[in-house]
């Protein structure tokens, strides 16, 4: 519980899996889904935010994120944790008014889960990573793989050994690199909590290796996942840090991102002096576009 006690912990199975969760509030669903190396706590300035709106927050910690179970399928593509997602809602008694938010992995899982059961989501944030078809090309920028280097480095059994030397201590590297200037004191701690265990670090990594790498998928989650290539119908707000390291702001082009945002009520936003991390480097300001897109009729 936090220090104003308006945070609780819970569990709950949703689509056979068990989520430890974050909520705070009541009335409407608000899922709010983190990314790596990240954990649920993160949303926590965003969540009360939501609760004093009229929402009831709800954080996950994703699948084979401590507390949350390590799937015994050995799934992290995008579309298992967008089924995830549509699992929750069902499983948390969601109905056409709730929202979804995502950052990073979030937002690939948000982008499929919206566009799979649109009927679900009345609307949707994601930020830090634009939609698929969007940034197709991106891996063929020098700059761009020069930030993603990670990414191909977590496909070697080397990085099961490199990443929880020194008490993670290459997640502090990413943090600040990702965040530059951005003190992440406060949220360090739990983010490795989360992944401290090997079985927990092993199924993080294999989100990437999943995707970009050999990990084992499913055939009916490709189908899932591809959703999120296409247009989303929902009002969609999309949120970039102009300083993000981790993927970079000049790849996105607002009126290309708006292609796969369709909806009039859909907008960009690139946010000046934030990373990465944006939704906690400036969380009065960011969160306030948050509030005030979902909140909007």
């Amino acid at each position: 519980m936090t220090d104003n006690g308006t945070i609780t912990e819970g569990r709950i199975e949703a689509g056979g899996l068990e989520f430890g969760y974050l909520t705070s509030g009541t009335g409407p669903l608000a899922l709010l889904l983190h990314g790596f190396p990240d954990c649920a706590w993160t949303w926590r300035h965003l969540m009360v935010e939501l609760a004093d709106a009229g929402y009831r927050a709800v954080a996950p910690f994703l699948r084979g994120y401590a507390p949350s179970a390590v799937p015994a399928d050995g799934l992290y593509q995008p579309g298992a944790i967008a089924s995830d997602a549509n699992a929750l809602h069902q499983a948390l008694g969601g109905d056409e008014d709730a929202v979804l938010v995502g950052h990073d992995w979030g937002a690939l899982a948000s982008y499929s889960a919206a566009a799979h059961q649109p009927d679900r989501w009345r609307r949707v944030v994601v930020a830090a990573v634009p939609p698929p078809s969007t940034v197709a090309g991106a891996f063929f920028s020098y700059d761009q793989l020069r930030l993603s280097w990670y990414m191909f480095f977590f496909q070697s059994p080397l990085a099961d050994m490199v990443v929880p030397a020194d008490d993670l201590a290459f997640i502090d590297r990413l943090w600040a690199d990702w965040s530059p200037g951005y003190d992440p004191t406060e949220d360090l701690p739990r983010v490795k909590d989360s992944l401290r265990d090997p079985t927990n670090l092993t199924a993080a990594l294999g989100y990437y290796r999943a995707t970009i790498g050999g990990g084992l998928r499913d055939p009916d989650l490709n189908a899932v996942e591809a959703t999120g290539a296409g247009p989303l119908p929902q009002p969609t707000l999309y949120l970039h840090g102009e300083n993000d390291g981790c993927m970079g702001a000049d790849l996105i082009d607002p009126a290309q991102v708006l292609t796969s945002l369709p909806n009039e009520a859909s907008r960009v936003e690139i946010v000046p002096g934030t990373g990465h991390f944006l939704h906690l480097e400036r969380p009065s300001e960011v969160n306030r576009m948050i509030v005030d897109h979902l909140t909007a009729r």
